[in-house]
Order: structure tokens, then C-alpha cells, then sequence
């Protein structure tokens, strides 16, 4: 739809540069505003974002509420709203068809979670005679050790460790930077590889300070390093469903069952809200029974 495509080209420009929101992030908005779009092909409803009724959005919700979950349902909703505050916001459209349109409720799902043992079991079965080993090893190490996500890890650069001072720079969503700490053991692996293999790949233009390189001498895919968890995983024969995340979930939980503050695994893992960090609450109920049974004063 022609009288669509400008607006959200617009859109995506105020995504990345003015929310400096990431590629895949702005992905999933056009997707979603796209898949209005195809409904009303679908309805042959022609009609631009700018004087779209509330009615006609409704029943495009309507249709997908039949073929989505819930938290898919809810993803596009908040897509939709946003891409009409924005309308509002550049003063194209006086009111935002969303309005009354209500959320569906998701629940929250806690994450999976690995023992330490599963953890050193997963990183154990990893094979270092071949040369990516010893890269695959740094990278749950790090993974684990520093509690990243995917999309920090594959972008982390060379110029990014600060090994003397003990941290590394991590640059996260929206393009915020924070400093975490990185262990000994961490800092050991990262230099095995870079030392023993890194320092011998012919690296590609443009890649010489990214940190993990695949064998052409390019940055790896958030892929290939689920590829490689994966794989892992049925190695061993762990039965959980895992990912990297799963990795940076261990993280904070271990931290938390071993005494760390909410506020100090906010600051690592780099949420913007300490409502996002509370979910790792949730996750252990009988440790927190015992935190209560040996600090509170009334116990």
C-alpha cells in the first residue's frame, strides 16, 4: 500500500535514529504494522494511516486474536500504538485508533534456568582441539561470566575489554553503554583465543576490532551462537529448552541466590527498570525462605 509505505519508512527512520531502537527491534514494528497492511489488501479497504478508524483496527485485532498467542498479540498492539503516537506525535493524525483497544493479559513467564553443574557440563563438552573451540568457550564463559545478551556478545570489540581494571564496556539496547565486571577466569579464556586463535585468522575489512570472528574473519550471527548452544545442549543430553539468554538468566539467578542485591544485577544486566530485574524473585522461593529465616529480626 503506496499511502503506507512513506509513513512508515518515517517511522523506522524515528526508531532507529531518534530511539536508537536496533535492526531487529525496528524488524519486528514494521512487521507488525505490515501486517496491517496486508489485511486490508486482504478486505480491499483502502485507506491511509492518517484517517484509519478505530473500527477498522478492531477487526484486523479481532482476526489475529484467532491465530495468535497471546504475547504475540500483545507484541502487536503495542507495535500498532506506537506507530500512531508517533502519527499524533508528528501531527498527522489528531487521535490514536488504539486507544481502547486493551492489551491481552500474557502472564509472566519465568526463564529457564542451568545449575552450575549444567553450565561447567555444557562448557565441558565443547571441543578444543578444533579451532573454533577454544572461541565457543570464551563466548559462553563470557556469556555466563558477564550475563550479556547475544546481541552483546556478537558486537563486542577488542577495544571494549579493560581487563587491568577488571570490566568490559558493553554497548546494549538502544545503544547504552555500561561497564561489567569480568572474572579471572573469563579474562583467561577471552586471551586464549585471542592469542592462540584470533591472532591467526586472516580478519575481513571493517572487522579487525570485533572480538568473535568466524572462520572467514567476520563478526558472528546471533545464529550461529544459538546454533552452537543448541547443539551443545543435545550433546549432553540436557533436556531443557535453552539459548544464550538462558546463559544470562543463570547469571543473575546464581547471583542472587548467593546474596546479591536487586539493584547491582539491574545495573549489570543493564535493565532499564528494576522491574524487569525482579522476575530473577521469583525464580528461587526457597532460598528466599531462607534469607528471611536467617536475617529477619522476627524470625
Amino acid at each position: 500500500m503506496k499511502s503506507w509505505s512513506s509513513y512508515i519508512k518515517n517511522f523506522q527512520s524515528y526508531l532507529k535514529i531518534e530511539r536508537g531502537l536496533s535492526v531487529h527491534t525496528v524488524a519486528n514494528y514494521t512487521f507488525d504494522i505490515e501486517r496491517l497492511c496486508s489485511f486490508l489488501a486482504e478486505q480491499q479497504i483502502e485507506v491511509s494511516p492518517i484517517v484509519i478508524k478505530e473500527e477498522t483496527v478492531q477487526q484486523f485485532i479481532y482476526k489475529v486474536s484467532g491465530e495468535l498467542n497471546a504475547r504475540s498479540q500483545a507484541r502487536i498492539i503495542s507495535g500498532l500504538k506506537s506507530f500512531f503516537t508517533w502519527l499524533i506525535f508528528e501531527d498527522y493524525r489528531q487521535d490514536n485508533p488504539m486507544v481502547l483497544i486493551e492489551t491481552p493479559k500474557t502472564g509472566r513467564k519465568l526463564p529457564d534456568t542451568l545449575s552450575v553443574d549444567d553450565i561447567d557440563n555444557l562448557i565441558g563438552a565443547i571441543d578444543l582441539s578444533l579451532p573454533e573451540g577454544e572461541r565457543n568457550r570464551a563466548m559462553l564463559e563470557t556469556l555466563y561470566g558477564c550475563g550479556l545478551r547475544v546481541s552483546e556478545l556478537v558486537s563486542l570489540k577488542v577495544s571494549d575489554l579493560f581487563f587491568d581494571e577488571g570490566f568490559v564496556k558493553v554497548t546494549g539496547k538502544g545503544n547504552k553503554q555500561r561497564f561489567v565486571p569480568i572474572g579471572p577466569q573469563t579474562q583467561r579464556f577471552i586471551d586464549f583465543y585471542r592469542n592462540g586463535i584470533r591472532s591467526h585468522l586472516t580478519i575481513q575489512k571493517g572487522f579487525e576490532d570485533t572480538l568473535f570472528l568466524n572462520r572467514r574473519g567476520r563478526q558472528l550471527t546471533r545464529a550461529m551462537v544459538f546454533t552452537i548452544i543448541k547443539e551443545l545442549a543435545v550433546k549432553i543430553g540436557l533436556k531443557k529448552n535453552i539459548s544464550p539468554h538462558t546463559l544470562r538468566h543463570s547469571f543473575a539467578t546464581h547471583l542472587l541466590e548467593n546474596g546479591a542485591d536487586l539493584r547491582s544485577i539491574q545495573l549489570m544486566l543493564g535493565h532499564e527498570s528494576i522491574t524487569t530485574t525482579e522476575i530473577y524473585v521469583h525464580l528461587d522461593r526457597k532460598h528466599l525462605t531462607q534469607v528471611m529465616q536467617q536475617f529477619h529480626p522476627r524470625k
